[in-house]
């Protein structure tokens, strides 16, 4: 396996904020009303660069979750460094099997590289699923911003270490995961009132480093991948500089929502709580034991209001259809 241009830039020194750099990041705050004492969760995290930045500014307590092991080691022990472990942890792991019971986060956030091996609507689910009803759910995406044929697509998603969408496949997944009042914002246009001027979409491995960083980052390749993979490096450099300056069709994209009011789980709760009510109403042999007639009186009278006066309000008897119970038509056993 050669490494991807992802793999590069995570290679370096340096503590690289993803696409779109901290200008995005603080919209995503702002977006998600993030504060003291919410929990967010990290997901295809890398160094958890964006995680750490929440941490410091927003206060929030973070979670990351990172396919690459090597990037985990690397981010817990900055967040040790940093004095910051208590709040903010990573595991290894999988976006399509993450380690977290449901609805559990305040915000959820999916990082470019999300559905790089796996299904990206099974990621865009799990994603869905740890978030608590009402939290946020956010993806920072690569998005073709134009129709790329399906052979290509698979190339360059290779080459990228990420897997682009158009922006309404993206926005479909989120909404039959559960999502609503889903916001973009296109990340790769000019500079608006949030950021100050064009941003790439992905980071140019051309021109993001000094020519001594390129030698340390190739050589830190080269020892994980071999020459095979160095060469592998430098040809797909030129095809995504090439996508990125000349062709310009991929784009970056935020995509926030929040997660839908979990009705399922509150209907599912009542119905836990049905056979503990039913177990604790009367046997019926007790009823008719405690209510039954006395044989003499049945021989006096055995009219039938009075056995019908016996059994209104019993558990075991409904109301009697147009009777005047003032119960009548709650649903009560």
């Amino acid at each position: 396996m050669a490494p991807s241009m992802l793999d590069l830039v995570r290679l370096s020194p340096r503590r690289l904020f993803p696409p779109g750099g901290v200008d995005l990041y603080r919209q995503i705050a702002m977006l998600t009303e993030l504060g003291p004492g919410d929990e967010v969760l990290g997901v295809a995290c890398g160094k958890g660069v964006s995680l750490g930045y929440f941490v410091d500014e927003f206060g929030v307590t973070a979670s990351g979750v990172e396919h690459d092991p090597h990037m985990v080691e690397q981010a817990e022990e900055w967040a040790r460094r940093q004095g910051i472990a208590d709040r903010l942890q990573f595991q290894t792991g999988r976006p399509d099997a993450l380690p977290y019971r449901d609805s559990i986060f305040d915000v959820s956030l999916g990082e470019i590289a999300i559905a790089r091996q796996c299904d990206p609507a099974a990621a865009v689910r799990e994603l869905v699923r740890v978030t608590k009803p009402g939290g946020f759910v956010v993806l920072v995406q690569l998005v073709w911003k134009a129709p790329v044929d399906a052979e290509r697509q698979e190339v360059l998603s290779e080459y990228l270490g990420a897997r682009p969408m158009m922006v309404v496949e993206w926005k479909r997944l989120l909404r039959e995961a559960g999502v609503e009042d889903v916001h973009t914002e296109n990340w790769s246009d000019e500079g608006t009132s949030f950021r100050s001027g064009v941003v790439k979409p992905f980071p140019d491995f051309a021109e993001l480093f000094t020519l001594p960083e390129k030698v340390g980052v190739l050589r830190r390749a080269w020892r994980r991948w071999g020459w095979r993979g160095v060469r592998a490096v430098l040809a797909r450099e030129s095809a995504v500089h090439r996508l990125l300056t000349t062709e310009r069709i991929l784009g970056l994209d935020l995509l926030r929502g929040r997660k839908a009011a979990d009705v399922t789980q509150n209907v599912g709760a009542e119905l836990e709580s049905v056979p503990s009510a039913v177990a604790a109403l009367p046997h019926p042999a007790d009823l008719l034991d405690a209510h039954e007639p006395d044989p003499a009186a049945l021989k006096e009278d055995a009219g039938p209001s009075e056995t019908t006066a016996d059994t209104v309000g019993l558990p075991l008897f409904g109301v009697e259809v147009g009777g005047s119970d003032p119960d009548r038509g709650r649903g009560d056993p």
